[in-house]
């Protein structure tokens, strides 16, 4: 019997910096319910659904952006939410700022602050939560850039890892799903770390500017759209597994957010396009069958992985330049410098 669920990515038109989450809630409610009317079991809402993506705008101390994080989930604020997918009988994956008390690395209790996703059943229970872990950007004020990019002043980098589990969605017995946030699409290692888990489909929530503000180079907007899609496209084939993308579109504090969510298939098509800069859904009938072919013949990842040539991708973090030929056939050298890193980027 095949293994169909109806999926939806919830695109976001702007939510701007004045907006209440009140507001924020209230739109996800419409497109809970446009989901329910087409018989959607499973939604992804966007990175940062519930306020404006705040990392733009600088603030000299931290604590003064608090208000823009949840302390607790669901919230007063966000229990309609919660109650919405549960009267609908729907899942959902929402992306959000979390601030918690805990301790850290060295055990230390302290306050802390992540860039967060959670996966909520049909029943309303949160099932997950995965937080991002590939934080781009830059922490301190940039005087260069007319926008800033500071998710490094904003959040700390996710200490989950890339979890995936195995629940009862919509109509399924059982669906392994896993999650990540915006610029964790563009590393293939966060997408082996799924795929190497039998995970069958990818809720991914970005917030992405059309235009590239580094000063490092220029990307054309229309090649932002291809590197994102590229990339998720890429994971999904690779991985054999379903992905749901869904951004945040328009022109939010003047900024403008290229949107362009998709669902793509395991064999890396795109099954679905939002075609507008305002909230739109976005659905596509999966069958979690199509990730058997990838799954047991190219990325049979048991019969053909090879892990013992792989060392320098947890070995190291920046490129080391090769050893250098010489015309007597020898190997002259190899430098220990590591390329130097962009300072910086918006390549969410």
């Amino acid at each position: 019997m095949p293994r169909i669920i109806t999926v939806a990515a919830a695109q976001l038109g702007p939510i701007q910096r004045a907006e209440s989450r009140q507001i924020a809630v209230e739109r996800m409610i419409r497109l809970l319910e446009r989901a329910h009317v087409r018989g959607v079991e499973f939604v992804v809402f966007p990175e940062l659904a519930l306020t404006t993506f705040f990392p733009r705008h600088y603030l000299e101390d931290v604590a003064e952006a608090d208000h823009w994080y949840e302390a607790t989930m669901p919230s007063d604020e966000t229990a309609p939410l919660f109650a919405a997918a549960k009267r609908f009988g729907i899942g959902f994956h929402l992306g959000f700022a979390e601030i918690v008390d805990e301790a850290d690395e060295t055990g230390a209790l302290r306050r802390r602050r992540f860039n967060t996703a959670i996966l909520v059943s049909g029943k309303g229970d949160i099932l997950l939560k995965y937080r991002k872990v590939h934080l781009p950007g830059h922490a301190e004020f940039d005087p260069r850039r007319t926008t800033q990019h500071l998710e490094k002043r904003y959040f700390e980098p996710g200490n989950l890892g890339f979890p995936v589990i195995r629940t009862p969605m919509g109509g399924l017995s059982g669906l392994n799903i896993g999650m990540m946030i915006c610029n964790d699409r563009r590393w293939p290692e966060a997408w082996r770390v799924l795929g190497l888990q039998g995970v069958e489909l990818v809720a991914l929530g970005y917030n992405t500017p059309s235009t590239n503000t580094t000063g490092a180079g220029f990307e054309a907007p229309h090649l932002r759209v291809f590197h994102s899609q590229l990339s998720i496209q890429a994971g999904a084939y690779q991985n054999a597994t379903f992905a749901i993308a869904s951004a945040k579109a328009g022109v939010e504090d003047g900024n403008e957010m290229f949107g362009h969510s998709i669902i793509v298939n395991p064999q890396g098509e795109i099954m679905a396009q939002a075609t507008s800069w305002q909230d739109e859904l976005i659905t596509a009938d999966c069958d979690l069958d199509q990730c058997t072919l990838g799954k047991t013949t190219v990325f049979a990842f048991d019969k053909h992985r090879r892990p013992e040539a792989y060392g320098p991708i947890t070995a190291q973090i920046g490129a080391i330049a090769p050893a250098v030929w010489s015309r007597e056939g020898q190997i002259l050298s190899r430098t220990a410098d590591v390329a130097s890193r962009p300072a910086d980027s918006d390549a969410d």
